[in-house]
């Protein structure tokens, strides 16, 4: 078709060429944007990008430090463990990131984690089919309990998952001994297949987040106004669809820590894993207050996680994992902020200049701004209050006789 005011590309947008009635393209783009759901506008990635090239750089020091020290950890079945280590923490990072993006944080990640380990020690010699599904049922189970009352409630989901994380460690605590794993799964030997699938699920998981439309959906929880007004039936179903996927990937790292250890699984309270997987999610670049993240970010920050627990074995140093946990979490808070002061869209757009006006010689001159218009005058004048109007005998317009009205007829 020829003759309209602005092209359209193949996916129905309209083109970067300005409409001729002078509005500029930015604000096309933006104009379905619904301002309840947020900022309108794209989100900016150069500072997830930059980050992630400091990630990046940081994963490759730490590997060549480690390999200085224990060459032996890069290789054979030192690079195996390795790799399983960073398949457990991925896990739990990418539950922790789910439900940041989605703004309904899950703090039961630990305690599901060692709940599904113990059933899996107990019931490893049943199986897969007899251990992993129901154990995978009853995750999702929890997490589907966990997010209705997140969104019927319509409160906090550190709240929530919190009191569901008490509640699982209470079931933890019944066992008053460790429990020595019943099957004879060893990962070890599937390590790089493991290790591939999870770095391909958070790569596509990144770029699929980095998706305009994608990032407005999961963030639709995020408050924008007053943070106990209800976000709507689409943001409670992603929630409610995040927390179960959370809480059924811990349930995998937790059944994955059991097979891979040849000693038993302790009853423990596993807070600290919560904290290292929320740790790490937010030092990849997963926003605090949800919608922003980044692409590599989650892949990158397990793998400098696990290659420097590593390296501190290696060189006879004490790390638990609260203390991992507690540095992730401070330099992930410093990243949050910085994701979003420098990740929300651009507050306004530059003034558009003026359009070239042909005068009467064919040349380009700027059209002068037009003088302000003062007040017009009233059609009728005012009356005083003393002298109110007659709405049965309100003056004419015209003070003479109308032309046909003059005469007989």
């Amino acid at each position: 078709m020829g003759g309209g005011a602005m092209g359209y590309d193949e996916s129905g947008r309209g083109s970067s060429a300005e409409p001729s009635s002078g509005i500029p393209a930015s604000v096309l783009e933006n104009v379905f944007d619904d301002p309840a759901h947020g900022e309108p506008g794209r989100d900016r990635l150069a500072v997830h990008l930059v980050w992630e090239s400091l990630l990046l750089a940081g994963l490759g020091t730490l590997t060549y430090l480690l390999w200085r020290e224990d060459p032996a950890a890069l290789r054979g079945d030192g690079l195996r463990s390795l790799l399983l280590d960073a398949v457990v923490l991925g896990l739990l990072a990418l539950a922790a990131a789910l439900s940041l993006r989605t703004a309904a944080v899950n703090l039961a990640l630990g305690p599901v984690a060692v709940a599904a380990a113990l059933h899996m020690a107990e019931q490893g010699d049943r199986g897969a089919g007899g251990a992993v599904g129901p154990g995978l049922a009853v995750a999702a189970l929890a997490g589907l309990a966990l997010a209705l009352a997140v969104v019927v409630l319509h409160v906090p989901g550190w709240a929530a998952t919190l009191a569901g994380a008490a509640g699982v460690i209470v079931y933890v605590e019944q066992r008053s001994a460790p429990v020595l794993p019943q099957g004879d799964y060893d990962p070890g030997r599937d390590a790089p297949y493991l290790f591939a699938g999870f770095a391909a699920v958070a790569l596509l998981g990144g770029l699929f987040g980095a998706v305009r439309a994608v990032r407005r959906l999961v963030g639709r929880f995020r408050p924008v106004v007053d943070p106990a007004r209800r976000r709507g039936v689409v943001a409670a179903v992603v929630t409610t669809g995040a927390l179960v996927v959370s809480t059924v990937l811990a349930a995998l790292a937790g059944m994955l820590t059991a097979t891979r250890d040849a000693g038993p699984v302790a009853p423990d309270v596993g807070l600290d894993w919560t904290v290292l997987a929320v740790g790490v999610a937010l030092l990849a670049g997963t926003s605090a207050y949800g919608r922003r993240g980044g692409v590599l970010g989650t892949l990158l920050a397990v793998c400098l996680v696990t290659v420097f627990l590593a390296y501190a074995r290696a060189r006879g140093w004490t790390v638990d994992r609260w203390a991992v946990g507690a540095g992730t979490l401070g330099v992930g808070l410093l990243v949050t902020r910085l994701v979003e002061a420098y990740g929300r869209p651009a507050t306004g757009a530059p003034a558009e200049p003026r359009r070239p006006v042909d005068g009467p010689t064919g040349a380009g001159w700027s059209a002068p701004p037009a003088d302000p218009v003062g007040d017009w005058p009233p059609a009728v004048p005012t009356r005083s209050p003393e002298s109110p109007v007659d709405p049965w005998n309100a003056p004419r317009w015209e003070t003479g006789p109308r032309h046909w009205d003059a005469g007989d007829r």
